[in-house]
């Protein structure tokens, strides 16, 4: 990895951001094919006792056979898009590390967000990495520790965002809603699936 470009977000914390893992012109030519061709769908999931329309669409892309259930709903695999099988392998050499899965977020404005969560369902494994990678307009993502330690991050289109085995064991993330951005951004984050 290139030191000179990758910024820990903590220097206890396997956490770390390359704002230019994609280059800018790649970066606008996959954002372009990804938001024109995935077949974007808005889920519903179970929030106290409700069923509520998450704030954003989404898509999941897996090898064969894995599925991913969070909050009540259950994704179903859809093929590789050849652009998120491009991504996942520049990912994967840069990491050294295999991914299975990806689940992607299109934030159409500001007025789609993420709430507080980690990402800790029983198919990613005790101790999951992640690996996500942003397209389009920059957001802001949140980051406290169960210890109430809290750092926020810009994420600019083409960047990187690599949290470790421990992350997701100590601290809760979010990308809140915001008044200022008005363009979308496409969020994929890989993931390795136990099946």
């Amino acid at each position: 990895m290139d030191l000179n470009v990758k910024s820990y977000v903590a220097d206890d914390l396997d956490c770390w951001l390359d704002p230019t893992f994609i280059n800018p012109d790649e970066a606008e030519y996959f954002y372009t094919s990804l938001y024109e061709e995935v077949s974007w769908q808005q889920d519903k999931i179970r929030m106290f006792g409700k069923w509520v329309s998450i704030p954003r669409l989404q898509a999941f892309m897996a090898d064969s056979g894995i599925t991913y259930t969070y909050s009540g709903l259950t994704l179903t695999n859809s093929p590789w898009h050849p652009v998120v099988t491009d991504i996942k392998k520049r990912v994967e050499e840069y990491t050294g590390t295999s991914f299975n899965a990806v689940l992607i977020n299109l934030y159409r404005d500001g007025n789609d967000s993420m709430g507080w969560h980690r990402d800790n369902e029983p198919e990613l494994g005790e101790n999951p990495k992640i690996a996500s990678v942003s397209l389009g307009s920059s957001r802001r993502f949140l980051l406290k520790s169960t210890t109430d330690q809290r750092h926020e991050l810009s994420l600019p289109s083409g960047s990187l965002l690599w949290m470790g085995d421990q992350v997701q064991k100590h601290w809760q993330h979010s990308v809140p809603k915001t008044k200022k951005v008005v363009s979308p951004r496409i969020n994929l984050t890989f993931r390795d699936m136990k099946i």
